[in-house]
């Protein structure tokens, strides 16, 4: 039936007339695009016979037509019937008339751009390109042929370039003669090509490419015009192929820099070439460009001001206003033959590259490069002025990104370097604020925006300044929104980062054009004026006592512009969030002031607690108003409030649980004498259902509110009862769970304090449902270990909630438990001893005779785990009273060598505690403490070397004159494991908060760190653990250290084949890597260190070899290789882009890997983990810009859109 109808078709699209042609041109095109089409061998050969005579009809309807046929057809026949066509079209551009070139041109593109089938490539291939070659070098074809033809040839080789290998030198050739073309449309599209193909070039042909181009550069005599264009090659071949291009850089970069210092005055061209062609190398060869960055730094900051044919003899900077005109005549100067602006464009790029790829020579950049681009602010290009700008954004997140976290006071810190800078960015951006040019005006606040997003505090000598142009882009009539939402952005940063005082001068030049922005009819607009409103409130009324400045005028404008949003319903959604926030803080601010608007404007809010779109944000605004210190009257509207956050505690949207949660318990807090008890049994009900280990943040907020609600002293007794009826059962549930921790920990034992407090609740039944919760069932089995530390510390927070006799009578009930010698029952051996150690520590208990000798009783039980909580205790009883119980201890230790490795850990629990709560020790306690752990710093068991380590590793916070000196003897010991002791000792001492240890330990660092070399695996592996260790928490202690450190480092992560042993095992053999867990430790060395050190790390020598290796390495070594990937996919993309193809290899081995069939399920489940983490990184990978010039990585990601269980994983973890 099908083929009938096309005989019709066919039949009519040879008529002669036009309208017939393309109708049934059309009807054939609707028929090919069917999906059940299939054709007949005589019909495919009627068929590519037809649409190629139709590519030649008359009418361009007609054969436009024939076109997209010719796209469905080609995958709708065999492939001979295919290659025949493309040979007849060829043939047609090659040797047809010139009208029916072009058609054949974009016929052969259109075919070319639909084979999918590497056999049909092949065939086409085959027949098209030595037709295609030949005319190329043919001398008799036109211009317009040999283009077309380079055109074609361009797109075969981006498509199938690597099926092309055995033809890549004659083409290679062929197209290098071309570049000496005398045709300037000939040379760029060979470039094109040239750059095509040398993507899929193997490196001798590129090495050719290369060595070909750079020798005919340096012949000197050449025209200009080839030069131009073989320096364009060299940027081309670059950006295509990437690091690759990195061996060749010590050829081309001299010549480049030569031919751009010493071309003739009107030759822009050539030096814009140039210098993109060293942006290019930056980017992707960060490597192997790093010894000419100085040359070009001094090169990129020459021309960027270049501009020989205008002088700058304009009169100095001024804030006097009335040169603005003046200005502007100057600035208006135009030539339209001068093109100077794009070597000034192309050197603005080139410095942004330089900034962008080393955030190593970001001190110097400032030095030198920093004031000539704040110089630069007045180009006179309206679209250099943006890359002068851009370049100016980058160099401040490099910034941002490399001085995370760090004090600015060192004189060599970016930051500091910045900070002096200020003064003279502002003045320079104040002027480019008068201009005119909305898009310069636009540039200069988001250069403003950034420079407060990395030094908040910066601006606040220079506010007044800023206010006139901040005034001028919201006021002014010829402003954009997008100007006004980067003015509007700017201040709401602004505001929210300097304090309030800085502000009061400017507050009524300020608040005018904020106010009337607030009724604009652009929604984005009105939002962002919100958003400054609510920190401008902020701003006029800082604490509620004032600081002498008068708010007062202001109240009434802002809240009237903010209650007409509120009230106006046809708001996009965002105004209206940002305006119920906005009314929050007005009334939590000013409250006091507008006592008579308060009934008309809280049923509003109320109101939006309705609404389902605004329901989150009413709730949030609620617990702003009441946290409030001015105490807002809420009658007319408390009750309706507390029935609505009842009846959210029920909802399934989380976000709005936790935040009812929070107002609820602000309103309590500060409204509980008006709140009725009945309403308080309602809360407790719901409250109940959300205590569960499922949720532990929600389970802290509910007990939280459960604590408030038992505190008030006018809750009835019937609230007690509801409590012990509905929370209790739950948190007696809670208590089991292994996962509870953290803030629900501490909540759930303010709970059981509480519970003791309130009234009606009984001591002993609360004491004994604990000690229960504690006892195997027969269900579940018995308890985690977990859950008993938290049955322990919340029964001693229960007796001393009780008082001193509640608490004695526990004790002996606890120390009469381990008495009785009963080894049946050791769950309750267990527990009793917790308990001690959570009382003992909270309380003196050395009026209970004898009990640590009760405590060391249980060292001797055959369990392991009551060893273990025998040592806790016997710790924490000591820390209740260290003078009593401390000598004890040290005594246990020299006279039982047997219980040696407990009672180190009975110490270690002392020590911790004093380091943390920073007691003192005496002077003989530190004496005897230390003699004791040198001893035992080269004990053969590791666990007890652990141990000595972190006891001298917190001794060192208390005692650190004492303890580094002697330390740092020990780091010379010819025992490795005293060695490793130490620097893991030092490891521990190295603490997030500031210590007095830091100054001391600071000139020493290095004898510690420097063992990462020693002899032994073991010292080593201790000295990557602690430079991790000071990279996370003391950055600033290592940075003068890493320019040595970092290449040891990264030899720790190469597999030694000196530390793979075999082990024979009889019927098996099993290879043993020693060296595995140091290469790891490694690895997360180096990402600790892109966290905090960025600039001292070379990102381009890290990745290849060593990350390279990294992810064809063992399982726990692939883990952090992929998180370390994603970072500098992030922090350095240029760096990763620059070897992305050589990254492609071990990733999708990883991901295409199948366990074995007899694999147990932990094997099939850690290499799940392997791929969703190799995919992750994959993710992070195809977010870059620019990946897409990786043709491997497009064929990764292509392969993985194919597989549909990949392409899930991956969906799902790009969404996350």
């Amino acid at each position: 039936m099908a083929n009938l109808q096309m005989t019709g078709i066919l039949e009519k699209i040879t008529g002669k007339d036009k309208d017939y042609r393309y109708m049934a041109t059309s009807d054939l095109l609707n028929e090919l695009n069917k999906e059940g089409f299939k054709a007949d061998a005589d019909l495919e050969v009627k068929l590519s016979n037809v649409v190629v005579q139709q590519l030649d009809d008359v009418a361009g309807d007609v054969s436009g037509l024939a076109v997209k046929c010719l796209a469905s057809l080609v995958k709708k026949i065999s492939e001979p019937w295919v290659v025949e066509m493309t040979e007849k079209l060829c043939y047609k551009l090659l040797n047809g008339k010139d009208q029916h070139r072009d058609i054949a041109s974009i016929a052969l593109k259109t075919i070319i751009s639909e084979v999918t089938t590497p056999s049909l490539a092949q065939s086409i291939h085959a027949s098209l390109t030595p037709e295609l070659t030949r005319a190329i070098t043919a001398p008799d074809k036109s211009t317009e042929i040999k283009c077309e033809c380079l055109d074609i040839l361009c797109d075969v080789l981006h498509k199938f370039g690597s099926l092309m290998a055995s033809d890549h030198e004659v083409l290679l050739t062929a197209l290098l003669t071309q570049l000496s073309s005398n045709q300037a449309s000939v040379r760029k599209k060979t470039v094109s090509c040239i750059a095509s193909l040398a993507s899929s070039l193997s490196d001798d042909l590129l090495a050719k490419a290369t060595v070909d181009v750079v020798h005919n550069l340096r012949c000197k005599g050449s025209k200009p015009d080839m030069i131009r264009t073989k320096i364009q090659m060299i940027g081309a071949l670059s950006r295509a192929v990437g690091y690759r291009f990195g061996p060749h850089l010590g050829d081309t970069v001299p010549v480049l820099i030569d031919y751009c210092t010493s071309a003739s005055e009107n030759d822009e061209e050539l030096r814009e070439y140039s210098l993109q062609a060293l942006e290019s190398f930056l980017l992707r060869c960060p490597r192997d460009i790093a010894s000419y960055c100085d040359e070009i730094l001094h090169l990129t900051l020459e021309y960027l001001s270049y501009d020989p044919n205008f002088t700058d003899n304009m009169e100095e900077d001024t804030e006097d206003e009335t040169h603005e005109e003046e200005e502007d005549d100057a600035n208006e100067y135009t030539d339209d033959e001068d093109v100077s602006w794009k070597v000034r464009r192309a050197a603005a790029k080139c410095l942004a590259a330089l900034i962008v790829s080393r955030p190593e020579i970001l001190s110097k950049l400032y030095e030198e490069a920093c004031p000539k681009l704040i110089d630069r602010f007045k180009e006179r290009e309206e679209n250099v002025k943006m890359d002068v700008f851009n370049t100016f954004i980058e160099l401040l997140r490099q910034t941002g990104n490399v001085t995370k976290g760090q004090i600015d006071t060192d004189e060599l810190n970016p930051r500091w370097l910045l900070k002096q800078e200020v003064p003279k960015i502002v003045k320079s951006i104040n002027r480019q604020l008068r201009e005119k040019s909305i898009k310069t005006k636009v540039g200069a606040f988001s250069v403003l925006r950034e420079l407060v997003v990395v030094l908040p505090d910066c601006l606040a000598d220079h506010i007044g300044s800023l206010i006139p142009g901040i005034e001028k882009a919201l006021n002014d009539k010829s402003s954009t929104s997008n100007l006004k939402i980067e003015a509007l952005v700017f201040t709401r940063l602004v505001l929210s980062s300097h304090s309030p005082s800085v502000f009061h001068p400017y507050i009524k030049a300020l608040s005018s054009p904020v106010i009337s922005a607030v009724g604009e009819r652009y929604y984005k607009v009105t939002a962002e004026a919100l958003r400054v409103c609510g920190e401008l409130v902020r701003v006029v009324r800082p604490s509620i006592e004032g600081f002498g400045f008068d708010f007062t005028p202001y109240v009434h404008p802002i809240y009237n512009v903010i209650m007409s949003c509120l009230t106006n319903q046809d708001q996009d959604q965002e105004v209206k969030e940002c305006a119920i926030t906005c009314m929050g803080l007005v009334i939590s601010t000013f409250g006091d002031n507008l006592a008579a608007e308060l009934p008309s404007c809280l049923p509003v809010l109320v109101d939006r607690m309705g609404n389902e779109i605004t329901r989150l944000t009413a709730v949030k605004a609620l617990a702003v108003i009441a946290a409030s210190q001015l105490h807002i009257d809420l009658s007319c509207v408390l009750e309706h409030v507390l029935t609505e956050l009842t009846a959210f505690l029920r909802k399934a949207n989380r976000a709005l649980r936790q935040a009812t949660l929070g107002t609820l318990n602000s309103l309590i807090v500060a409204y509980g004498d008006k709140i009725g008890g009945s309403a308080y049994e309602v809360i407790i009900v719901e409250l109940s259902t959300l205590i569960s280990d499922s949720d532990l943040h929600m389970t802290a907020l509910a007990l939280e509110l459960c604590c408030t609600l038992m505190a008030d002293k006018r809750s009835i007794p019937n609230v007690g009862l509801a409590v012990r009826n509905k929370v209790l059962p739950q948190a007696l549930a809670l208590i089991k769970s292994p996962l509870l921790q953290g803030q629900a920990l501490v909540a759930l034992q303010s709970f059981f304090a509480a519970l003791v407090y309130s009234a009606n609740t009984s001591f002993d039944v609360l004491l004994e449902s604990l000690l229960s919760s504690a006892k195997p069932s027969l269900q579940s089995g018995g308890v985690a270990k977990q859950a008993l530390y938290s049955i322990a510390q919340c029964i001693a927070v229960l007796c001393l909630a009780a008082g001193d006799h509640k608490c004695s009578t526990t004790v002996k009930m606890l120390t009469d438990i381990l008495k009785d010698d009963s080894s049946t029952n050791s769950a309750k051996q267990h527990l009793a001893l917790l308990c001690l150690g959570e009382i003992g520590r909270r309380k003196d208990l050395s009026s209970h005779a004898h009990i640590e000798t009760i405590i060391i009783e249980s060292f001797q039980s055959p369990f392991e785990e009551i060893k273990s909580a025998a040592s806790y205790a016997l710790g924490n009883i000591a820390v209740g009273n260290l003078s009593k119980f401390l000598p004890f201890i040290l005594d246990q230790i020299d006279n039982q060598q047997k219980k040696q490795y407990l009672l180190l850990h009975s110490l270690k629990e002392v020590i911790v505690r004093q380091s943390v709560d920073k007691a003192e020790f005496q002077e003989s306690s530190v004496e005897t403490i230390l003699k004791l752990l040198f001893n035992h710093c080269e004990s053969d068991e590791e666990g007890v070397r652990n141990v000595v380590a972190e006891c001298l590793g917190k001794i060192a916070l208390i005692e650190p004159a004492k303890l580094v000196p002697a330390l740092k003897v020990r780091t010379a010991s010819p025992a490795a494991f005293n060695r490793a002791t130490v620097v893991i000792a030092v490891k521990y001492s190295i603490v997030e908060r500031p210590e007095k240890i830091d100054e001391i330990i600071h000139p020493e660092i290095s004898s510690f760190l420097m063992l990462i070399k020693d002899q032994d695996r073991h010292v080593r592996r201790a000295a990557v653990l602690a430079l991790s260790t000071f990279a996370h928490n003391k950055p600033n202690l290592i940075k003068g250290l890493l320019q040595e450190l970092l290449p040891l480092l990264y030899d720790q992560t190469i597999v030694k084949k000196d530390l793979i042993r075999t082990v024979d095992l009889g019927p098996f053999k099993h290879t043993v890597d020693d060296g595995l867990e140091l290469r790891k430790a490694a690895f997360e060395c180096v990402d600790t260190l892109l966290d905090s050190c960025l600039d001292q790390v070379n990102p381009s020598s890290f990745i290849v070899p060593y990350l390279k290796s990294g992810l064809e390495d063992h399982y726990d070594v692939k883990m952090p290789c992929h998180l370390i990937l994603s970072k500098l996919a992030d922090k350095c993309p240029s760096a990763v882009l620059a070897v992305l193809d050589s990254l492609v290899d071990p990733l999708q081995k990883t991901i295409i890997f199948k366990p074995k069939q007899d694999a147990v399920k932990q094997e099939v489940d850690r290499n799940e983990d392997m791929i969703r983490s190799a995919l992750r990184a994959i993710a992070s990978l195809n977010r870059i810009s620019g990946g897409d010039c990786s043709l491997k990585f497009k064929s990764l990601m292509s392969e993985i859109s194919k597989s549909p269980v990949l392409w899930d994983k991956y969906y799902s973890i790009r969404n996350e």
